[in-house]
């Protein structure tokens, strides 16, 4: 059996190639997503496509795409644009291991595979079935593509040809997500509620999936009222979610998702006390670090500096057991707070607070291409502050250990860059310090200058204290 199903695979490998040297076909290439967008898909169930991943910048919304709201007639114009390879017969148990190749190759990221395997089966007498999951093989492979035109075209050839399917609800929660990902955002949550919907007209056989599917299509909906940018619903679904019988994990992420929109809706006030409720209730998540930095923003934005300046103090003095449970995700927020928050108070004048978080950010890494550029901004905050002999030892630091030949080509320029930066600041602090001393030495201090003057000439005529001559310095 496995040479006959070998052949069958390159029959379909061969096919494929000539029908691609034939007729290039262009990529439908969907359109370009924010960071927050770009976030993975939120959910609770564990047939869903989770992996924990922080945004940086608040999503915008995006005009909706059009090629996503497809008819049943555009869905198999646009599954049409394969059409079948030439039909062989194979037995149920070959259709069924093309079948297997088909989900390994996808497993494995090959996805030119995946297709030919499972267009493969379509061009078999299958059993419906076998059609079935050959049909959902090929969506996902083209969700996995980023063909998502593809895949919704597949999708809805999948609901036309099986209204009652009892895996509807899943096909309708992968078609919402693939809706999404092409920016049409309100016909991804008709999606998801139709996914709701189907569930409730299913056979009492498997409650607990059913439930499990109803929930998180809840969870894909305020999912995209929030990639949407419509942050005010996005807070009311998922501050709905927290009330749900959920696993923890998953009302600590509802709940921090809750607050994050808030934050970007400008809710401020109400969202710094939210993450502080979420920080007591969720010491261990995984959104802790991202809370903290969106709570140490949030305070800043409120003027409230002090405090902004405490909460990133804590993020980079997390204790050690906090950052080994996930030191990547740890690393990241600690290092983009406070390297915000650092510039932020410099701008402002605040040399102080600046120079506390640079000193703490160049103890989270002995790696020269992060611990140098911190110290050349120590050395800033110290000459700012008239600290000159600190400033100087920075300076000396970065000039004595820069090595420009090490790393890459762009890692050398850095360091060459930074070496002239601070080669270049240590010789001003000894030309500025120089030239003041000599100008000390023509024109007396201030002090010197005063304590010379004769008596009487100390005060004007009722007494009070005259002031001294301005020195130029």
């Amino acid at each position: 059996m496995m040479p006959r199903l070998l052949s069958l695979f390159a029959f379909a490998a061969a096919t494929a190639l000539a029908e691609n040297a034939a007729q290039k076909e262009p990529e439908v290439t969907p359109p370009a997503t924010t960071a927050a967008a770009a976030m993975p898909e939120a959910h609770p169930a564990s047939t869903t496509e989770h992996t924990p991943t922080a945004k940086e910048t608040p999503p915008s919304a995006p005009a909706p795409a059009a090629a996503a709201e497809t008819s049943d007639k555009t869905a198999a114009a646009q599954f049409s644009i394969h059409p079948p390879l030439e039909q062989k017969t194979a037995t149920p148990d070959e259709i069924a291991s093309l079948l297997r190749i088909g989900q390994a190759k996808i497993e494995q990221g090959d996805y030119v595979s995946s297709e030919l395997a499972f267009r493969q089966v379509l061009a078999e007498k299958a059993s419906p079935e076998q059609d079935h999951a050959a049909l959902m093989g090929l969506a996902r492979t083209y969700r996995k593509k980023t063909e998502f035109t593809k895949a919704a075209a597949v999708y809805e050839t999948l609901i036309k040809q099986a209204p009652e399917d009892p895996q509807l609800p899943v096909v309708y929660l992968e078609l919402g997500r693939t809706l999404r990902a092409l920016g049409a955002y309100k016909p991804a949550i008709a999606k998801f509620y139709s996914v709701i919907n189907s569930t409730l007209k299913l056979p009492d056989e498997n409650p607990d999936v059913y439930r499990q599917l109803a929930r998180t299509a809840q969870f894909e909906i305020a999912e995209t009222y929030f990639q949407s940018g419509d942050y005010e619903q996005a807070n009311r679904f998922f501050s709905r979610l927290k009330l749900l019988d959920l696993a923890p994990e998953d009302r600590a992420r509802a709940h921090f998702k809750s607050i994050y929109a808030l934050t970007l809706a400008g809710e401020h006030e109400k969202a710094v006390t939210g993450f502080r409720s979420f920080l007591d209730q969720n010491p261990n998540d995984e959104n802790v670090p991202e809370a903290r930095y969106l709570l140490a923003t949030s305070l800043r934005k409120l003027g409230r500096y002090n405090e902004s300046l405490a909460v990133a103090l804590e993020l980079l003095r997390a204790e050690k057991k906090y950052v080994d449970s996930d030191p990547k995700r740890w690393t990241y927020w600690q290092r983009k707070t406070g390297n915000q928050l650092a510039n932020q108070f410099y701008e402002q004048g605040d040399f102080s607070s600046a120079l506390v978080i640079y000193q703490n950010l160049a103890s989270l890494s002995p790696e020269p291409s992060w611990r140098l550029p911190v110290i050349y901004q120590i050395g800033l905050c110290n000459e700012r502050l008239r600290l000159f002999d600190r400033a100087r030892e920075s300076y000396q630091t970065i000039v004595d250990n820069t090595k420009p030949s090490a790393g890459d080509k762009a890692q050398r320029q850095e360091l060459v860059d930074l070496f002239e930066m601070a080669d270049w600041r240590l010789k001003h602090l000894v030309w500025e310090q120089t030239t003041e001393l000599q100008l000390t030495a023509i024109f007396p201090s201030e002090h010197e200058h005063t304590a010379a003057l004769p008596a009487a000439n100390n005060h004007d005529s009722n007494g009070s204290s005259a002031k001294p001559p301005v020195v130029v310095r």
